[in-house]
């Protein structure tokens, strides 16, 4: 092994650890504040970014902690029997479609409460946000179910199947090619177009309707009257963007790579060091972009920060009080 490899192996472990340990605390605070309903958001936006935060918080539990730390240097634990580590598999590629396909759907519902004013009253509520949301789950659940079926075990000792490899037919089904580029061309091919889509739209529009109402507003002559509309449009626009921009620049590795790699026409396993390494970074970037979207929330939404802070001080409050009661 070269020591360049040897050195990013050393700091991929650490850095998954790194995901892992900020990973679930950061989207845990994020489900419980957003749940709460105190952030000034609509029920709406909140059903939709209660759900990215779950997603995000179910692809670090699973992808990053139960796979890549303790499947991967903890071998012969529970999760190495052979059926555990088919629906590991499973579960994984599940949290990280619904991860993917919730920020899609957060993006459709922000399309449609700024460009589309007559299908916003109609869409843009909670009970839709619960359907389309429930639908998408279900449809993540069907498409990555069969690959429970892929796996074989790699030992059996004592009559237990242990560990997973991929059944040897499986690269030359045709079947099977089709799914694999299906997966990618799902995630996250269609939402890179979709994404930047609409979000190239959103910008369309909002440049219009701002001209519109300046010219209607006359703010050309009165600069100092402030506007709640596109006030309240703008801090939309700036949730909207910097959380498809975070997902966009941290997928765009993984994307580079899989096209390098199928134009190429290579395998995995036939990966020189730099591009396995290259592999590694895309899926390590991918993996991140778990933890950003609650910074995220922080620096774009006072009010969420507010709460944040919040619920910081508190329990430090009640430990000082309860100390002070105590003294006296």
């Amino acid at each position: 092994m070269s020591s360049m490899l040897d050195r990013y192996l050393s700091a991929d472990k650490m850095l998954r650890v790194f995901i892992a340990v900020i990973g679930a605390p950061v989207n845990l605070v994020a489900i419980v504040i957003l749940s709460r309903g105190k952030c000034g958001l609509s029920t709406c936006t909140t059903r939709y970014l209660v759900a990215m935060a779950t997603g995000d918080l179910l692809t670090v539990v699973i992808e990053v902690f139960l796979y890549r730390i303790i499947y991967k240097y903890l071998p012969w634990t529970f999760l190495s029997i052979t059926p555990v580590c088919r629906v590991m598999e499973v579960l994984r590629f599940i949290a990280t479609y619904c991860s993917v396909w919730f920020t899609v759907a957060f993006t459709v519902d922000r399309f449609v409460t700024i460009c589309c004013q007559k299908l916003k009253t109609k869409y843009c509520t909670g009970k839709t946000a619960a359907v389309i949301l429930t639908t998408t789950s279900v449809l993540c659940c069907l498409k990555n179910i069969t690959r429970y079926f892929l796996w074989e075990p790699r030992e059996i000792i004592d009559n237990v199947q242990w560990f997973c490899k991929i059944m040897d037919y499986i690269s030359s089904d045709p079947w099977w090619r089709v799914d694999g580029w299906l997966d990618t061309v799902l995630t996250p091919f269609i939402p890179f177009a979709v994404i930047l889509l609409l979000n190239a739209l959103t910008v369309r529009h909002i440049l219009a309707a701002s001209r519109v109402r300046k010219g209607l507003r006359g703010q050309r002559n009165q600069q100092n009257r402030s506007d709640p509309e596109m006030e309240s449009r703008r801090r939309s626009v700036v949730l909207l963007f910097t959380l498809s921009g975070s997902f966009i620049l941290l997928w765009m590795t993984n994307v580079v790579n899989f096209m390098y790699y199928e134009i190429k026409g290579i395998g995995f396993r036939y990966f020189n060091d730099s591009e396995w390494i290259f592999h590694r970074v895309g899926v390590l970037l991918r993996n991140f972009s778990c933890c950003t979207n609650t910074f995220i929330y922080a620096v774009t939404q006072s009010k969420f920060r507010e709460q944040v802070i919040s619920a910081v001080k508190y329990p430090v409050a009640s430990v000082l009080q309860f100390m002070n009661k105590a003294a006296h």
